[in-house]
């Protein structure tokens, strides 16, 4: 049985989900006030039903981690990410303010709330810091599967993107510029300070025993893991909580192969990585699209739990 949400809007601001007196989400739009931290939408807080926090915001390692973002490390020399730029093996990260870009909203193209469901279509403007329009996104965030039996809610999140530059567009990341094993790019999770050592599962016996299981992931192709589970546990309240990302079955046919950027030490961080290990190009006029899922979920999840939830919850 699904449970009754409450949907606040606060224009310009934020939309924020809540569940029986508990704040879900908050999707926060308002341009952030560091252009250096890459100015773009955000889902923080992000909590479980019993009320405990499952995303971190600015930690003083990397003040432009904000939750749950879509990024893109290295497009075309510009920095969508937010920070200190990688330049190469041989200047490695740089404050470079000319090359971080930002993620203008433009707005809502649909908004449905229902009882136990809220859709929204947003219309964003990718711009590089000289204030070029690079690229439009159509991004569609569905939050949906707020079960109190299971313990468990879900959010879509799907990307469309169209090069409106006029020249190719080059997605890549910092292992496509010399970094090894640095792949991040595209929708990325990070937790919070807590969950740092925390335990990383996937199917097929990857994973497991924290860090060992980051490292076991990190890399590996979505086609041969289309989902992975972080499991942390929390300070001030005795409790684990699980967060489940999967792929939609249609992001296997995109124009770009994904691998999965995970961390466990020294932050606790996924990424469903478009270009960990190569560079993609995008023509002018041309899109791609992907969709993935996120369970929020109370209590420490096994492999069969993953498993038994994906099957049981279709796309």
């Amino acid at each position: 049985m699904t449970q009754r949400i409450t949907v606040t809007h606060t224009h310009g601001e934020q939309i924020s989900v809540a569940a029986a007196g508990v704040e879900l989400m908050a999707y926060v739009y308002r341009p952030d006030p560091d252009a250096f931290e890459a100015r773009k939408p955000y889902a923080h807080p992000l909590r479980t039903l019993a009320g405990n926090p499952v995303s971190g915001y600015r930690p003083n390692d990397h003040r432009w981690h904000k939750g749950l973002q879509m990024t893109s490390s290295h497009l075309s020399g510009q920095n969508f990410w937010g920070g200190n730029s990688y330049l190469g093996p041989d200047q490695g990260y740089q404050r470079v303010e000319e090359r971080v870009g930002s993620m203008r909203h433009d707005g809502f193209e649909e908004f449905t709330v229902a009882e136990d469901r809220l859709r929204f279509v947003e219309t964003l403007t990718w711009v590089e810091n000289g204030g070029q329009e690079w690229a439009r996104e159509r991004r569609t965030i569905e939050l949906h599967s707020v079960e109190p039996e299971e313990g468990t809610w879900a959010l879509d999140w799907s990307i469309h993107l169209t090069n409106i530059r006029g020249e190719a567009l080059h997605f890549g990341s910092p292992t496509t510029a010399g970094r090894e094993m640095a792949g991040y790019t595209g929708l990325n999770w990070r937790g919070p300070r807590d969950f740092t050592g925390g335990d990383v599962i996937g199917p097929d016996g990857r994973g497991g025993d924290g860090e060992k299981g980051a490292s076991d992931l990190m890399g590996t192709p979505a086609a041969d893991a289309p989902w992975v589970a972080f499991i942390g546990e929390h300070d001030d309240v005795d409790g684990h909580s699980t967060l489940l990302f999967a792929h939609a079955p249609e992001n296997a046919e995109s124009i770009h192969a994904s691998h999965w950027f995970v961390r466990s030490e020294p932050i606790p961080s996924v990424a469903p990585s478009w270009a960990f290990f190569e560079e993609f190009e995008l023509p002018p006029g041309e899109s791609f699209g992907y969709r993935y899922r996120v369970v929020v979920a109370d209590g420490a999840w096994d492999r069969a739990r993953a498993e038994h939830y994906l099957k049981n919850h279709g796309w």
